[in-house]
C-alpha cells in the first residue's frame, strides 16, 4: 500500500468565516491553526501547504480567561538597545486585536517558510464586516 502524497497542482482550498464574539482565544486559534494547516483534511500532507482560506470577524469580542487581561504580556523589540516594547493583553484587546489574534494563530503555525506560507491565508477583522464577500465563505463555529 503506497502513503498518498498531496501535490501542490491539485489543492482544492475552500474558504471558511468564524465569528469569534466570545470566544476563548486559544480554542480559536486552535481551530484556525488546524484548518490553516490542513489538518482537518484526509489529504494533509506534512510538507505541502493543504490548508484553507480562514476569516476571523469580530476579532476585539474574543475572551481571555483568568487573569490573563491583567497578567499576560506581549513583548516586542525593535532591535535597538532600550527597544524593548512591552504591552498587556487588555492593552491589546482594546488597541489592537487583530494582531493579538493573529498573533496566537502564527504561534501554533510552523515557524519557517513553509509556516509564513500558511499565515498568509489568514483574514482578521476587528468588526462584524469583511472585505472577502465574493469568495463565498462557509460559516462555521469554533464549539
Amino acid at each position: 500500500m503506497n502513503t498518498f502524497m498531496q501535490k501542490k497542482e491539485t489543492i482544492t482550498r475552500k474558504w471558511y468565516l468564524i465569528d469569534a464574539e466570545g470566544e476563548t482565544l486559544g480554542r480559536l486559534a486552535t481551530k484556525v491553526a488546524t484548518i490553516l494547516r490542513g489538518k482537518h483534511k484526509v489529504t494533509y500532507t506534512p510538507h505541502v501547504d493543504t490548508g484553507d482560506y480562514v476569516i476571523i470577524v469580530n476579532a476585539s469580542k474574543v475572551n481571555l480567561t483568568g487573569k490573563k487581561l491583567d497578567n499576560k504580556m506581549y513583548y516586542d523589540h525593535s532591535g535597538f538597545p532600550g527597544g524593548l516594547r512591552e504591552r498587556t493583553a487588555k492593552e491589546m484587546v482594546n488597541n489592537y486585536p487583530v494582531e493579538m489574534v493573529e498573533r496566537a494563530v502564527k504561534g501554533m503555525l510552523p515557524h519557517g517558510r513553509l509556516g509564513r506560507q500558511m499565515a498568509k491565508k489568514l483574514f482578521v477583522y476587528a468588526g462584524p464586516e469583511h472585505e472577502q464577500i465574493a469568495q463565498k465563505p462557509e460559516k462555521i463555529s469554533v464549539r
